[in-house]
């Protein structure tokens, strides 16, 4: 790693081990929280190679930056992984660390200078990478079966409103009265399958309502819907979604 960041905002060198050579161009990022009780505890496990676990940035809850990872390297903060039919999301990402205990510590609100230094620190590496804004994605979303940070309470519009991410800030005005859950079968739950499959959640069009759809609907909730995250898709989970696709450069 250089003597200093490579960020454009203040921060501070903690160098990782953890990392290894990428096998593609960054153009993603992939945002989490540290999910352990001691915040310095969870920085020294990021740098510890008997860990196996790294990321390119930590952000503490009083807003300081520490760079682990350089961003040319590969860090391993994605663990199993899957969007859009990509397996190796560490090769194709950077990922960011928020010092959190997450939900098994009662999931607290993140401290505004956090907030702040994150919003800082991802449009300084937005600046640098070309990263569309549907692939700013939290953990949950590459790996709705294992992993459920940043969780709800991360503010993901707030960044949208700062020019980070994709979004859907308006509330959406449904277009069907429908409610599927699981155990549900037939063509409406096959179509909202290939819905969450063409945003990038890895599902497969089953027709069942099974618990891989539970999953990722659960993870589109956390990050789209947040109010309310219960694994249903009632019409404003569907008319959000059909809102994203249609928000998509590609679509």
């Amino acid at each position: 790693m250089s003597v200093k960041p490579e960020c454009g905002v203040p921060a501070q060198l903690k160098p990782s081990p953890n990392h290894n050579e990428r096998a593609m161009p960054v153009d993603m990022l992939v945002l989490h929280y540290t999910g352990m009780p001691d915040h310095d505890e969870a920085l020294a496990r990021l740098c510890d190679p008997r860990s196996e676990v790294s990321a390119h940035y930590v952000v503490m809850e009083d807003g300081s930056i520490y760079q682990c990872v350089p961003e040319g390297r590969r860090a391993w903060h994605a663990g199993k992984a899957w969007w859009k039919g990509e397996t190796d999301i560490n090769s194709c990402s950077i990922g960011i660390e928020i010092a959190n205990v997450g939900h098994d510590g009662g999931l607290p609100e993140y401290p505004e200078a956090q907030i702040e230094a994150v919003i800082a620190l991802c449009k300084d590496i937005l600046s640098r990478h070309d990263i569309p804004p549907a692939r700013v994605l939290g953990h949950s979303d590459v790996a709705p079966d294992r992993k459920m940070d940043p969780g709800e309470k991360f503010p993901w519009e707030r960044l949208y409103n700062e020019g980070i991410g994709h979004f859907v800030a308006e509330k959406m005005q449904p277009q069907s009265s429908g409610f599927f859950q699981r155990g549900d079968e037939g063509a409406p739950i096959e179509a909202i399958q290939a819905l969450l499959g063409l945003y990038g959640y890895h599902i497969r069009q089953s027709g069942v309502f099974d618990q891989k759809t539970y999953q990722a609907v659960v993870a589109f909730q956390r990050h789209f819907r947040p109010s309310s995250v219960d694994g249903v898709a009632d019409p404003e989970t569907i008319a959000l979604l059909h809102s994203l696709l249609r928000g998509l450069p590609s679509l």
